[in-house]
């Protein structure tokens, strides 16, 4: 279901999401104009959580660059022309907006549409992780029957319709299905860390929270993007359960257009 007890992870891999808040819930972890500018240094950044910056996501990135540890040069992909306005207004904020330009700002994202990196289609919300946790859950069903998944073996599998590899920590295995955090890819946890190879595998659902867009009714066909999601892709699924802000989608489908 989709309010489950959060589990404690065991982070060997040292790959924890310290996620700015953007959720009216979060306790702040910055002060309320940093955290303020930190969340739109977010929004403007490729939102690929590849890691190349040497941060674990773009959150952590976007914190940074506030913080003024780190500088926009250590995002390659904000060199790149498609991301240049973007790359042009993180320097603008990081100059000194005020904190009613902030604010605008984020009034005009939030009536913004929320559009996909991959194909550009418009989501109908974003899903993020269900509160306390670092990702959103998704639900895998391996296609080698061979596989014996444990709690807490990092897998490395490629999800049925998409080109990258990922790497995840397995929470729950129950009648097949495989309930897993996103840990990310290879150079963000180490050569050193030891994972099983689930080869390619079928996400049958995803569990987390609706922050932006619209809360939609259980059994409706929805498009959504994960937020963890490295590619920035639409997804599109059916709400099979919601309860409060937090919903379980399955059905799930790249094949969005």
């Amino acid at each position: 279901m989709c309010l489950r007890t959060p589990l404690t992870l065991k982070v060997d891999c040292k790959m924890v999401f310290e996620s700015i808040p953007t959720h009216k819930h979060d306790s702040p972890t910055l002060g309320d104009r940093r955290q303020a500018i930190a969340r739109q240094i977010y929004r403007q950044l490729p939102g690929l959580n590849c890691g190349e910056c040497g941060y674990t996501n773009c959150t952590r990135f976007a914190a940074a660059l506030v913080a003024g540890d780190a500088e926009t040069t250590r995002c390659p992909f904000l060199l790149q022309d498609r991301f240049k306005e973007n790359n042009a207004l993180v320097g603008e904020i990081l100059s000194g907006k005020t904190g009613e330009e902030i604010k605008d700002a984020e009034d005009t994202e939030e009536e913004a549409g929320i559009i996909g990196l991959i194909d550009h289609l418009v989501a109908d919300f974003v899903l993020s992780p269900l509160r306390g946790e670092p990702s959103c859950r998704e639900d895998l069903h391996p296609f080698d029957i061979e596989v014996r998944a444990e709690v807490g073996d990092i897998l490395r599998y490629r999800p049925w319709g998409c080109p990258i590899t990922h790497f995840a920590e397995v929470l729950e295995v129950a009648h097949g299905i495989v309930t897993v955090h996103i840990v990310g890819p290879l150079h963000r946890l180490g050569r050193e860390i030891e994972w099983k190879d689930a080869g390619l595998c079928m996400v049958i659902g995803f569990e987390g929270m609706v922050t932006r867009g619209d809360m939609p009714d259980v059994g409706a066909t929805v498009r959504f993007l994960p937020e963890h999601c490295m590619m920035g892709k639409v997804h599109a699924g059916v709400i099979v359960h919601s309860e409060g802000d937090c919903v379980r989608i399955e059905g799930i489908d790249l094949k969005v257009w």
